[in-house]
C-alpha cells in the first residue's frame, strides 16, 4: 500500500498546471485531496475527473491572498476529513518586468500570493499538524529563488522568500520534535498557465521563446509524490527541478 494512500492533502493554486498534476496523480495513489483555488469552473471540472475515476476529492474556491478564506478553507478541510497531513502551497504568479516600469501594483499582487498566501496556509494549516504530532509542507518555490535575473527582480524575491521560510519552517519544528516534514520545490521552467501573468510585451517573448524547453507539470507532481511517499522519519527538504536543457 502506498504512503499516500488516505492521506489528507490540501492543494492551493489547484485549478492548473502543478497543482491540477499533483491532485490527479496523488488522488490516483489514494489520498484524499481538497482543491483550492479562485475558478470554480475549473475546481469542478477537477474535483468531477477525480470522483469519476474512482477517488476521493472536495473543493473550495478560495484566495490565498485573504487570511480570513484560508482559515475557512482548512476549517472546512477538518470538517470534512478529520486532520489534514500534507500541504501543498502551490499557488503563485509571474508577472515580469524591470523595476524601472514600476509595475508597483504587480509588486503588491505577487507579494500577496507568492509570500503572504504561503504564510496564510501555514498559518492556517500548521497548528493542527502540531497538535496531531504529524504533517508535511511542500512549498513551491522556483529556480527564481536561486537564480536572480534582470526582468524577474521582484519574482526571485518572493521566490527567495519561500525557501527562507520553508528553511526556516523545517528546523523550528525539527527543534520542537512535532515530526512535521517540510520540503521545497524549485521548479525550472514548466508548461503551465504562469507565464499568462506576464504583461511587459518584451518580457513575455523573452519568456515565450525560453519555455520552448518547458517540461511538463506532471514532472513536479511526480516530485512531489516521491517527497510524499517517504518514510516519517525521512524528510525531503529540497529539490531542484529543471528541464535537462535549462542552463539558468
Amino acid at each position: 500500500m502506498s504512503n499516500i494512500q488516505n492521506k489528507v492533502v490540501v492543494i492551493t493554486g489547484a485549478s492548473s498546471g502543478i497543482g491540477e498534476s499533483t491532485a490527479k496523480e496523488l488522488a490516483s495513489k489514494g489520498a484524499k485531496l481538497v482543491l483550492a483555488a479562485r475558478r470554480e469552473d475549473r475546481l469542478k471540472k477537477l474535483h468531477d475527473e477525480i470522483q469519476t475515476s474512482g477517488g476521493q476529492a472536495i473543493y473550495k474556491v478560495t484566495d490565498v491572498t485573504s487570511r480570513e478564506q484560508m482559515e475557512e478553507l482548512a476549517a472546512f478541510a477538518l470538517k470534512e476529513f478529520g486532520k489534514i497531513d500534507v500541504l501543498v502551497n502551490n499557488a503563485g504568479i509571474m508577472p515580469q518586468a524591470f523595476l524601472a516600469e514600476t509595475k508597483v501594483d504587480e509588486w503588491d499582487k505577487m507579494i500577496d500570493v507568492n509570500i503572504k498566501g504561503v504564510l496564510y496556509a501555514i498559518a492556517s494549516i500548521v497548528p493542527s499538524m502540531r497538535e496531531r504530532k504529524s504533517g508535511h509542507v511542500i512549498n513551491l518555490s522556483s529556480v527564481a529563488g536561486h537564480n536572480i535575473y534582470p526582468g524577474g527582480t521582484v519574482y526571485c524575491g518572493t521566490k527567495y522568500a519561500v525557501r527562507t521560510i520553508s528553511e526556516g519552517l523545517r528546523q523550528e519544528e525539527a527543534m520542537s520534535g512535532t515530526n512535521i516534514r517540510v520540503t521545497n520545490i524549485s521548479p525550472g521552467a514548466i508548461s503551465s498557465e504562469l507565464l499568462k501573468t506576464t504583461t511587459d510585451p518584451t518580457m513575455k517573448e523573452g519568456l515565450d521563446e525560453f519555455y520552448k524547453i518547458a517540461i511538463d507539470a506532471d514532472r513536479i507532481a511526480h516530485a512531489i509524490t516521491f517527497a510524499i511517499e517517504q518514510p516519517s522519519d525521512v524528510g525531503i527538504n529540497e529539490m531542484i527541478i529543471r528541464p535537462t536543457v535549462q542552463v539558468g
